[in-house]
């Protein structure tokens, strides 16, 4: 066979394929493009917060549950009901079908993973050209990445990068400001040498990283900051800095600012997915901020997710994103 994209003059018949000849076919397509195409991966990929959700991944919540010690030392506020988290993550992938979102739950060789791979959001990040695999900073959460890169592996997308060295970083610290511009929170999770290796990567890509230092009491940046269109994001008035406000002011960014109450804390009414511009998916329980977003002009889905606010996170906290746009 001889190969169509390869200049006449350049296909040497004398020559086996193996060394050029004429059967060789260059490979011409960037990694972006083949994820574009889903040629050689499955389709995967984001650049923005708030472009329409296409797919994601959530973990079927198992016998890890049922772990031995006090929930504290699981990084838990309180030990789910197995039962009744089922029952949720059902509600949460009805939910996210009837969006039109495909809802990728995992597959692992082994079982159990730890506990808190729950919370899918912070295990893996989503770039153009693939995914980055998280290195949790907490001692209980390392190895998670091992889990999370069985499940990736299953689902035919690449990983193209892995935090090394003394790096920690958790998916949830990193969040798409613009197509050419990504924040990354440093803080407990998310250290500096991480930071600096992305900025590398991104590089790469022609994107510019800004980091946001944390202040203490945040997990993640995605506890700061969350948006819901490309001029629009939901700022936790407890928590962000001047100069995060300035930056989002520099960019035209308009802030819904929440102020630090009890539905906004214990209720995590910030911890939302963006599903489509200017519409979401919220937890229940939070009355006020359901009322603060739909004033705004935002459509606003929810779900029950009160044994996931026991084990610290969120709607945000548990969906991992593949693919936006």
């Amino acid at each position: 066979m001889r190969c169509m994209d390869k200049p006449k003059s350049e296909n040497n018949s004398e020559l086996p394929a193996t060394h050029g000849g004429a059967g060789w076919c260059p490979r011409t397509a960037s990694l972006a493009e083949e994820l574009r195409r889903g040629e050689v991966w499955q389709r995967c990929g984001v650049s923005s917060e708030w472009e329409p959700l296409r797919e994601v991944v959530l973990h079927w919540p198992g016998e890890e549950l049922n772990f031995s010690g006090s929930p504290d030392q699981n990084l838990m506020l309180a030990r789910p009901d197995l039962d009744r988290l089922r029952a949720q993550t059902e509600g949460l992938v009805e939910i996210y079908e009837r969006e039109g979102i495909t809802v990728q739950i995992t597959k692992l060789r082994e079982l159990p993973p730890p506990p808190n791979f729950l919370f899918q959001r912070d295990l893996f990040w989503a770039t153009p050209q693939g995914l980055v695999l998280a290195r949790p900073a907490a001692r209980q959460r390392a190895g998670e990445e091992r889990y999370m890169a069985q499940v990736l592996a299953g689902l035919d997308v690449p990983i193209i990068f892995h935090p090394h060295g003394h790096a920690t970083f958790e998916g949830a610290d990193a969040l798409w400001l613009d197509p050419a511009t990504v924040l990354i929170g440093s803080g407990v999770r998310t250290n500096r040498e991480a930071v600096a290796q992305l900025r590398g990567l991104l590089a790469e890509m022609a994107v510019e990283v800004l980091e946001v230092a944390l202040p203490t009491g945040v997990q993640h940046l995605l506890g700061v900051i969350n948006f819901v269109d490309r001029d629009l994001a939901v700022v936790n008035g407890g928590k962000v800095t001047g100069q995060l406000l300035e930056l989002l002011a520099s960019r035209g960014i308009r802030q819904i600012v929440l102020e630090p109450d009890a539905e906004l804390t214990a209720g995590l009414g910030m911890n939302f997915v963006t599903l489509a511009p200017r519409r979401l998916l919220m937890p229940s329980g939070c009355p006020g901020i359901r009322a603060r977003f739909r004033h705004e002009g935002l459509a606003v889905l929810e779900a029950e997710v009160s044994e996931y606010r026991k084990a610290a996170g969120g709607i945000g906290c548990l969906t991992g994103i593949l693919r936006r746009g």
